[in-house]
């Protein structure tokens, strides 16, 4: 098929992402401008952000500082190796986010994405227990729902069925929790489910399966974004932590999501008071500007690595992109948008407002479920007989038609604005969602 629109421009060549192509081809919805909380799309409409980009854009769009940070040092280096030499911008931006991180996580290790940042994640845990003279535990435990990126480690772990059917064989030697979302249980439950952390026991079923000894770690997102925005019960992690701790494995979590102010704190190690042993980050790490990722370590997982002769090399690994120079000036000035704005925080103060918001929903046609923790939620939509994804697909056109951007999953729509949000826009955005359940069957 040759799809072309308006000025005859061809869309073939570029093969998109997680995107019916096809489909996408005969309607096109272009994007060409972005600023605050809004994208301007290529009829000239303006399109209020509800999903902070692809849940990246925490601090919104635009912001000059950013732009100029990056322009500085595009004319200063644009590239600098990594390997076995460096640069002041990568010290620098880690030295920053060492200062950022909760106490012990004084070691970052850069990647380009959050996938990078998981099969890195992944690398690490399996390589601290050989460094330590355990390397029987080879074994990787996800979790079912769980979205760890693309990367081949990723998927393994990953529990989205869609996501892992298309390809075979993955990695061997993992297994999966099950998810924690019940929803004749926990329906329309605002904020953490009361019920539910027992699901962290599966881990002792696993563990007696295998045998601790074979096991290296668990990964798991603190809250499922990518599969709908599921929130874990109250004393779920801290359960799941404590198991790990009893056999000693390790713990990731993937903060892909929920780092960078999503919860209204740095990052969900800060909200839940629960403290991983390795956690994953990319997307608001440059506000989506450069594509980059970094993995944060505790102490006793990076010093586990620093032995041997001196001039060894400890971790067999790493990337071309590692530490990249744009991607480090762009994270120094997120930051710096961060902090001048206190939106690490900033969530803290509107969540209350926008459970309510979005709980209002509960009465539209359809919405079978509603949940939500900081500035995340999920509505999940009663499917089509035979047709499951297609009428919160509906629902996403019309949204954007409409001037709002929403993220869909199978009939789950998630709203995850940028951190800048508005509470007219936080209403805006329900409205507007409102009327168009109104309009679809």
């Amino acid at each position: 098929m040759n799809a072309h629109v308006g000025n005859n421009r061809a869309l073939d060549a570029y093969w998109m992402p997680f995107t019916a192509n096809r489909q996408f081809k005969e309607a096109p919805r272009m994007l060409v401008g972005a600023k605050g909380m809004y994208y301007r799309s290529e009829d000239g409409r303006q399109i209020l952000d509800g999903t902070a980009g692809l849940w990246c854009c925490n601090a919104g769009h635009g912001h000059r500082e950013i732009a100029e940070a990056v322009t500085r040092q595009l004319e200063e280096m644009d590239y600098a190796p990594s390997f076995q030499l460096g640069h002041p911008a990568a010290f620098a931006f880690a030295e920053r986010l060492k200062a950022l991180a909760p106490e012990g996580f004084d070691h970052v290790f850069f990647t380009g994405s959050g996938s990078e940042s998981v099969d890195t994640a992944l690398k690490i845990a399996l390589a601290y227990h050989r460094a330590r003279g355990e390397g029987s535990r080879t074994r990787l435990i996800g979790r079912e729902r769980g979205y760890h990126g693309v990367g081949f480690g990723g998927i393994s772990v990953g529990g989205i069925v869609s996501n892992r059917r298309h390809f075979g064989t993955l990695l061997t030697g993992v297994d999966h929790l099950p998810h924690t979302h019940d929803l004749s249980a926990h329906a329309f439950t605002k904020g953490q489910p009361e019920t539910g952390a027992n699901l962290a026991d599966d881990l002792e079923r696993i563990v007696a399966l295998h045998g601790a000894e074979t096991i290296a770690a668990v990964i798991v997102e603190p809250v499922a974004g990518s599969t709908g925005v599921l929130i874990p019960p109250k004393g779920y992690l801290e359960r799941l932590r404590a198991i790990c701790d009893r056999h000693g494995i390790l713990l990731i979590f993937d903060e892909v999501i929920t780092g960078f102010g999503r919860l209204g704190t740095p990052f969900a190690v800060d909200y839940f008071g629960v403290r991983p042993d390795l956690y994953t980050t990319a997307k608001g790490l440059t506000n989506g500007t450069v594509p980059m990722g970094a993995v944060f370590a505790q102490n006793h997982i990076h010093d586990a690595f620093m032995t041997g002769p001196e001039g060894s090399i400890e971790l067999f690994h790493g990337y071309t992109y590692s530490g990249h120079p744009l991607g480090c000036a762009a994270g120094m000035a997120t930051l710096d948008v961060y902090e001048s704005r206190s939106l690490l925080t900033r969530a803290a103060s509107l969540a209350d407002l926008f459970e309510e918001a979005v709980h209002s929903l509960k009465e539209a046609p359809f919405v079978k479920d509603i949940r939500n923790l900081g500035l995340m939620a999920g509505i999940e939509l009663q499917s089509r007989d035979g047709a499951v994804g297609a009428r919160a697909y509906e629902a996403f056109v019309k949204c954007f038609e409409a001037g709002l951007l929403i993220r869909v999953t199978g009939d789950i729509i998630a709203l995850s604005p940028p951190l800048i949000v508005e509470e007219d826009q936080i209403g805006q955005m329900v409205e507007t969602l409102r009327g168009v359940l109104e309009t679809i069957d």
